[in-house]
């Protein structure tokens, strides 16, 4: 590895996690968030339009790969990739002095979700330009290992989120921070802004995209080029579900789906959470630059449909070794004392945004009212149909608690029946040893850390050579586009929704696991269609 290309990975690796450190800040601090912009509502739907808002910026995520990527391969790597790094610092800096809900009202949450597809459309450009130039200043037989260490950049940047967001609660203390301490990380991110436009600064052009410049050979028409032919869009297609879709599941799954799983479900604290998860990238990550420079070996294929596969059939049981290892009182409640709601079906509504959103979410009806008690404590149950027009009940081991409506109740009434069931359905909860939170005494914190390294170890697999693969399948003069918006749809949509689905297939059956299904489906599709249509590309000449 010549000097030249130390600079340019260690350039363009570094700017990139600073974008990954902004755009991965939201999420990690999505339950505080909801607290603050989403507080109209009951805690359960706020956490899930925290997950949305954090979703949008993925959604827009293609939107910026074809406006960014059509520059690239218009204007150059250098000068695209510059300009979505100062739009990412920016957005994120306004996020951390953005006022709340309670201070502007509902222009707090619109500003935010403004500012996220902001954040999403600088990312969908950023990625392919940074991959595609790393690529382009390879030599052959090194791609996978030089693309590697922009692979790394993703896992790094949610890492140094996670390190700064535990510094500032540290030192801060939980209160001031959940007050206004989380602003904080946010704002420093300006200076990472200004660290990460004086190092591209010093970069050169990328010798393939400057010697189509000096022939006059660049596309006039990438995006068309890109996907107006089926040639090209099939390839386009089948990168999207047969590479980047499985690998962004398993991405978003082993990292930011189990920090939630750990915090939201099983009620570990968030700084020892964060700590678990900051320990298990510190361990693994260096899986992305072994798998990337094993792929130059084996190939890129073979290593990313292992990973998807590995995935697919081990994800039940290192979850519920999670709980298990996690919250053991949580597990053995749950399997001493199993919990029923027997209902109408008619009776019980989509848990994720049930009722009408007024002020505050009201749980009026008799099923939807248990289930949500039972949600908010994470207590694992089934549904059981009742006759029509029945009211609900809720069976945890022996011991039953009838739900009541409240739609035909006054307000006084309909206070005490509340307060009455809750009572209630509270003390049988707990008589069935359901914790309210994990005991970090009782937790096996080795086992815990051995299980987030797998899902991690996981995400190496399919991310450490997904760029070279990315890169090698399309032609220079359309790389960036092409290349592009696979990349973000797989990772953008397939990846960014996972934890909104996930949770939302929660909320839906009662069932702790069963949000896991999403990334299994999705991962077993990619292994089954990467393994059947794409090709094999590490010993392709991408100079063409």
């Amino acid at each position: 590895m010549t000097k030249e290309h130390r600079k340019v990975i260690l350039a363009s690796s570094l700017g990139t996690v600073f974008e990954w450190y902004d755009f991965y800040l939201y999420g990690s601090l999505a339950a505080v968030i909801a607290v603050h912009f989403f507080s109209s509502l009951a805690p359960g739907p706020a956490f899930i339009m925290a997950l949305l808002t954090f979703a949008a910026g993925f959604a827009v995520r293609p939107f910026g790969a074809i406006v960014f990527g059509r520059l690239g391969d218009l204007i150059g790597r250098k000068y695209t990739f510059l300009i979505t790094i100062v739009i990412m610092g920016v957005s994120t800096f306004l996020v951390g002095i953005l006022p709340t809900y309670a201070t502007i009202g509902i222009a707090a949450p619109i500003l935010l979700v403004v500012l996220r597809c902001l954040q999403g459309l600088a990312l969908g450009g950023e990625y392919g330009g940074a991959a595609t130039y790393v690529a382009e200043h390879a030599p052959m037989g090194k791609r996978g290992l030089y693309t590697s260490f922009i692979q790394t950049t993703a896992t790094v940047g949610l890492f140094l989120s996670l390190l700064v967001i535990l510094g500032c609660r540290l030192i801060l203390g939980n209160e001031a921070f959940a007050e206004w301490g989380w602003r904080v990380p946010f704002l420093i991110s300006f200076v990472l802004l200004l660290i990460s436009v004086w190092i591209r600064m010093q970069l050169n052009e990328s010798p393939l995209f400057q010697k189509m410049k000096e022939e006059g050979t660049r596309s006039k028409a990438p995006i068309t080029e890109s996907f107006g032919n089926w040639s090209n869009g099939k390839i386009v297609l089948l990168a999207l579900l047969g590479a980047t879709a499985g690998q962004a599941v398993v991405w978003y799954a082993g990292q930011f789906y189990a920090l939630f799983f750990m915090t939201q479900t099983l009620k570990v604290d968030p700084v020892t959470a964060n700590l678990f998860i900051a320990a298990a990238l510190a361990i693994a990550t260096g899986g992305f630059i072994f798998f990337g420079w094993l792929s130059d070996k084996v190939g890129r294929k073979p290593i990313i449909m292992a990973g998807c596969l590995l995935a697919a059939v081990t994800y039940f049981p290192i979850f519920k070794g999670l709980t298990y290892f996690g919250n053991p009182a949580l597990y053995a409640a749950s399997q001493a004392s199993p919990a029923v709601v027997v209902a109408d079906p008619k009776d019980c509504s989509f848990q994720f945004v049930p009722g009408e959103l007024k002020s505050h979410v009201k749980f009026s009806n008799s099923c939807d009212i248990v289930k949500n008690l039972l949600n908010a404590r994470s207590v694992n149950y089934t549904n059981e149909a009742a006759p029509a027009g029945s009211l609900a009940a809720v069976r945890i081991g022996e011991t039953v608690i009838q739900s009541v409506d409240l739609s035909a109740l006054s307000g006084d009434e309909a206070a005490a029946a509340q307060a009455k069931l809750t009572a209630d359905l509270t003390a049988a909860i707990d008589a069935a040893g359901y914790p309210k939170a994990a005991d970090n005494s009782q937790m096996n914190k080795p086992m815990v850390l051995v299980l987030l390294t797998i899902l991690v170890l996981y995400v190496t697999m399919v991310y450490g050579p997904i760029a070279a693969w990315l890169v090698e399948l399309f032609p220079t003069r359309i790389r960036y586009t092409s290349m592009s918006l696979p990349y973000h749809i797989g990772n953008g949509w397939f990846g960014g929704f996972l934890p909104t689905t996930a949770f939302a297939l929660v909320l839906l059956t009662g069932n702790i696991y069963a949000g896991l299904w999403y990334p299994i489906v999705v991962a077993v599709m990619t292994f089954i269609i990467g393994t059947l249509f794409l090709k094999e590309t590490k010993d392709v000449d991408i100079t063409k």
